[in-house]
């Protein structure tokens, strides 16, 4: 009995010599991380939020959004062709940051600040010069949104900072694939930097772009980025309008309608931009020229609609604008002249796209684009390839550009991915006048053709 207990207690006292060995060693261990079982999982932690893209508090949210669209493009001036690899203008790569934050039931307020990025553009590139850079813009970063916002539901929204203005985009309204890569209306983003090539061969120091308004923007739409105040009403019954102001001086007005009926999707707008003042407006008018910062006084009024249908996939986009500059006729170049102070396009696109693959959507189209455009206030050199033979410097006093293409794209939803590929093929009109004589002549002036192939993937 007395040998009995005393084994059981000799038992005991041996499991708890274990446990407190047990228990010291735990302590040493917990002494080697520091006096913390969880300090490595909190280094860890920290190493994480150390990379981590992260809020700035816990009332506004951060988003991170963006895309990144590159692609070859061939170019054939009648003379010459090559192969750059460019950033589509169409829709740049760009990177963002985008958040909002929750004041009552009715209000928010939030925040956009994008940046375009550009390795070589597809809008500004030459002959001579594959990149396009030829000035501080044209390539690397630039801005293009920095604004704050408070909306309501119930009253709408009001904007300030560098923002689109009410009316950009309003003629290239856009319900497929196409819209990030083909333009239907803005045109100059495929190619249109290279320099005009006259029928001899000569190299002329015009580049296509410029028979557009001088600035290569289509009439009627608004400039994508303006410093302004904008607002932007709820929407009723699929309407919004919206409204902008900036300095040194513009306003614009716009109303756009979405919705769905009768086994059809619908997208549309139009809009009305007053320019005034200005000399260092970003928008631009026929009378600012050659460079030259100037006042400026005109008028744009634009409009355009995609219609797709749901069954079928077939789809039409169309867009059209005009413009009437009320200073071009007070300048030096063309004062007494009574030179055409308007300019105008009209474009369309239609095709079918469904998704007949799992991958993704298929998209196949066509497209047509003119343009009649009045006198620019830029001139033209004696010497230039594409000046008339026998006249000096000369005055640019009526263009016009007839685009005509084609195109494919496979989406990839898998990889927010669209693969493309387009085709065009440009002509341009142009009648010059010469300084010294008044009398006009037309340039005879090579056709170029264009293809473009690449992917935008979306993130």
């Amino acid at each position: 009995m007395v040998g009995g207990v005393w084994a059981r207690g000799g038992a005991l006292a041996v499991l708890t010599a274990g446990l407190l060995a047990s228990a010291s060693m735990t302590t040493a261990s917990a002494a080697d991380l520091g006096g913390d079982c969880c300090a490595d999982l909190e280094e860890r932690i920290a190493e994480l939020e150390a990379t981590t893209a992260r809020k700035g508090n816990r009332k506004v949210s951060l988003e991170i959004y963006g895309h990144v669209n590159q692609s070859v493009l061939y170019w054939d001036d009648g003379f010459e062709d090559n192969v750059y690899a460019v950033t589509n203008d169409n829709a740049r790569t760009r990177v963002g940051f985008r958040g909002k934050a929750k004041i009552d039931s009715d209000w928010e307020a939030g925040y956009r600040l994008e940046i375009g990025i550009r390795t070589a553009n597809s809008k500004r590139f030459t002959q001579s010069n594959p990149i396009g850079n030829d000035t501080a813009t044209d390539v690397g970063l630039d801005t293009r949104d920095a604004y704050w916002y408070v909306k309501s539901k119930t009253y709408g929204a009001v904007s300030l900072g560098t923002q689109a203005a009410a009316t950009d985009a309003i003629t290239e309204t856009n319900l497929t694939q196409t819209k990030d890569f083909s333009k239907y209306s803005d045109v100059e983003d495929t190619g249109l930097g290279l320099f005009l090539r006259s029928s001899g061969g000569g190299l002329s120091a015009l580049s296509y772009r410029r028979l557009l308004i001088d600035s290569g923007d289509q009439p009627g739409d608004g400039d994508r980025r303006q410093d302004s105040v904008k607002y932007e009403s709820p929407t009723f019954a699929g309407f919004s309008a919206s409204a902008s102001w900036g300095g040194d001086d513009y306003w614009d007005l716009a109303l756009r309608y979405a919705g769905e009926f009768g086994g059809f999707k619908v997208a549309a707008g139009i809009g009305f931009l007053q320019i005034t003042d200005g000399p260092e407006t970003k928008h631009e008018c026929q009378s600012r020229g050659g460079g030259i910062p100037r006042d400026e006084d005109c008028q744009h009024f634009g409009g355009s609609f995609s219609v797709v249908h749901d069954a079928t996939g077939l789809f039409v986009n169309a867009g059209a604008g005009t413009v009437t500059d009320d200073v071009l006729n007070t300048t030096a170049r063309f004062a007494g002249t009574n030179a055409d102070d308007q300019a105008s396009f009209w474009s369309v696109q239609a095709g079918i796209e469904k998704k007949w693959l799992p991958l993704g959507k298929t998209t196949i189209y066509g497209e047509y684009y003119d343009y009649n455009g009045g006198a620019i206030n830029r001139g033209v050199a004696a010497g230039d390839a594409i000046n008339i033979a026998g006249f000096g410097a000369s005055s640019i006093w009526n263009t016009g550009l007839q685009v005509y293409g084609f195109g494919f794209a496979q989406g990839l939803d898998a990889a927010a991915t669209v693969l493309y590929v387009s085709y065009r093929h440009v002509s341009a009109d142009l009648t010059l006048r010469d300084n010294a004589t008044g009398v006009l002549g037309n340039a005879d002036i090579e056709d170029l053709d264009l293809v473009q192939a690449g992917a935008i993937i979306k993130f």
